[in-house]
């Protein structure tokens, strides 16, 4: 019997955590991007069911139980606020691991530092959205909590993008300092196209638990801000569209460009379901499909700002 060489042999899992492969790490990295991105989700059934207080205090669920107390408030409720304060624990143990795969496979400062700015920030996210249910939901702590998600969903894309580049290599610009400009444009406009769109929600009908009603809210026309959030949208539609533009005039390489595509196809579902809110009168349903694209939408202008300059050859 022909003996099986150690090139062929699979690995153990102990073998590949004493140095983690190219693949593993970015197959944790696209994990924690997926799970950076999902939890805001699970975030948004919290508020459209009402189940905000579900748990009315942190870190306890209620006071003196960490877990749900019958009674308390309506299971259901409890159920989904414990749940989503539950997938914390699975996001912040993604990003550990992702840590944890880079530094003992000796990358560069770089993707170290963006990997505990992951963690951390997930940390950080669950004292937030503590003091959050302390201050019983009021706008803009919500507003807080959601928009540092926006942030770590760019540094787990621009983290997930950064492994694959070998760290002996030299950055390399690939296209011109024009787009890259129009890239940061874009980006600024996106800040501000998730900033108003806070706004909006914290001015809407759905305040997160039936308890707490309009006390709290954000005293303006929910219907004057929405037209302001529309604006900002397009500006940022337009800001990516002419960063196309310029890549494809100036030769720029292929996945960038496909990458830009994409992004304006993401803006557009985005925009359609913003449409359907607006004319619907917000319902329930449209909250999680409009989080979930801002996520998307979020990563994928962090692919765009990535390709701007990388360390080649790159595995894509």
């Amino acid at each position: 019997m022909t003996a099986t060489t150690a090139e062929t042999r699979p690995r153990s899992w102990r073998e590949a955590w004493r140095n983690p492969s190219l693949k593993l790490q970015r197959v944790l990295a696209m994990v924690l991007l997926l799970c950076q991105g999902g939890i805001t989700v699970t975030g948004s059934l919290v508020r459209v069911t009402g189940s905000g207080l579900g748990c009315n205090t942190w870190p306890l669920c209620h006071e003196g139980s960490l877990v749900p107390v019958a009674g308390a408030a309506p299971w259901i409720h409890q159920a989904i606020e414990f749940g989503n304060r539950t997938l914390t624990f699975v996001v912040a143990a993604s990003a550990a691991l992702v840590l944890l795969a880079v530094i003992r496979a000796r990358r560069r400062k770089e993707i170290t530092t963006l990997a505990w700015v992951s963690l951390l920030g997930v940390v950080l996210q669950a004292v937030i959205g503590g003091i959050s249910v302390l201050l019983d939901l009021r706008w803009w702590s919500v507003a807080v909590h959601f928009l540092p998600s926006m942030v770590l969903v760019f540094v787990a894309a621009m983290l997930y993008m950064r492994i694959a580049e070998p760290d002996e290599a030299s950055p390399t610009r690939r296209y011109p300092t024009s787009a890259q400009t129009w890239t940061l444009i874009a980006a600024a406009a996106l800040c501000v196209v998730l900033i108003t769109g806070t706004m909006v929600t914290g001015s809407g009908p759905h305040s997160g638990d039936s308890g707490v009603g309009m006390e709290g809210r954000l005293q303006m026309d929910t219907r004057v801000l929405a037209y302001v959030h529309a604006v900002c949208m397009y500006l940022y539609l337009i800001a990516t569209i002419i960063t196309t533009v310029l890549l494809r005039n100036s030769g720029a390489p292929e996945d960038a460009l496909r990458t830009s595509y994409v992004l304006i196809a993401l803006i557009l579902v985005q925009w359609a379901i913003g449409v359907t809110q607006f004319r619907l009168g917000v319902p329930r349903w449209t909250i999680p499909a409009h989080i979930a694209m801002s996520s998307a939408v979020v990563a994928f202008s962090s692919f765009l700002f990535a390709h701007g300059k990388r360390r080649l050859p790159t595995l894509v």
